[in-house]
């Protein structure tokens, strides 16, 4: 059964979201593996000054193909198809950086760090310093971002982790991600570990099962660090609740395992670490389905 044939496409919004599921044949697991990041297809009212090129730099390219054969896991997957400089379904639809709007946001604006280095819901930054827009954005374009966009990808995600709720009274919750070779600290270059992972110290999934993740890797060679640089955001601390069984852990892979990161290409180590991150998945999903039995 080749990749393709091991799961279903059972939603496609066209460059919003395509949701993946298991085919019949493959047992389920109550896992749920998630691409917010990795979406390239750019909305024709995304009238960006900067280059295209510049642009794809805030992309987690390659992501969703890491993680593609998830429902051949028995997995559920989805992956966001519009770029996470257009709208980030990974900040809180209130996260707004108000210098870049022409109007008042009509509710209370979530202040976060993110938002105020111009990183927030909608992005005003590229490259640390660089202007994606030269005019202020509606309020209205805005809000239509987030109904079109950001509250699908939600709303699906919710669906599909409470589907697994409701049949096997538990869930757990991967949220996909990369990250650049190097981090910056105090005007230093500081390189990154291969992977970092994410559970907001311990407020989004139950910390057997980070120590789980953590050591599956470490067993196929990698570095990894947890909680720092990154703690997970919005997408996990929204639907993290171990004590109502749901289990949500960020997963960031460090970018120079797999790509160039100047030219956004795959480069020769891609294959071998697909293949481990395959083997991660059928990990999680068996452990996931140890813990409902057990």
């Amino acid at each position: 059964m080749s990749a393709q044939e091991k799961h279903l496409t059972v939603k496609h919004l066209p460059g919003i979201l395509v949701r993946y599921e298991p085919v019949p044949a493959i047992v389920p697991a109550p896992v749920v593996f998630d691409s917010p990041h990795s979406g390239y297809a750019y909305p024709e009212d995304f009238d960006h000054v900067v280059p295209r090129d510049m642009l794809r730099r805030a992309e987690d390219a390659f992501v969703d193909d890491l993680y593609e054969a998830a429902p051949g896991s028995g997995a559920g997957f989805l992956k966001a198809l519009f770029p996470r400089a257009y709208i980030d379904p990974n900040r809180h639809e209130d996260e707004i950086d108000s210098g870049m709007l022409e109007g008042p946001w009509p509710r209370p604006i979530r202040a976060s760090e993110k938002a105020e280095m111009g990183l927030g819901l909608v992005r005003r930054l590229i490259k640390g310093r660089v202007e994606i827009y030269d005019r202020p954005l509606r309020v209205d374009e805005v809000m239509a971002r987030i109904d079109s966009y950001h509250r699908p990808y939600h709303a699906e995600l919710e669906t599909m982790l409470d589907e697994r709720l409701a049949r096997f009274g538990a869930v757990w919750h991967v949220n996909c991600h990369s990250m650049r070779t190097t981090g910056r600290h105090q005007g230093k270059s500081i390189p990154r570990d291969d992977f970092v992972l994410g559970d907001r110290e311990g407020a989004s999934c139950d910390p057997a099962f980070t120590e789980f993740v953590a050591a599956r890797l470490r067993a196929l060679g990698y570095s990894v660090q947890l909680n720092h640089p990154f703690k997970g955001a919005e997408l996990i601390e929204r639907f993290g609740r171990p004590l109502a069984g749901r289990h949500s852990l960020q997963i960031e892979v460090n970018r120079g395992l797999y790509m160039d990161e100047d030219r956004i290409e795959k480069h020769q180590g891609f294959g071998g670490l697909k293949a481990d991150i395959e083997r991660l998945i059928a990990d999680i999903c068996a452990f996931a389905l140890g813990q409902v039995k057990g």
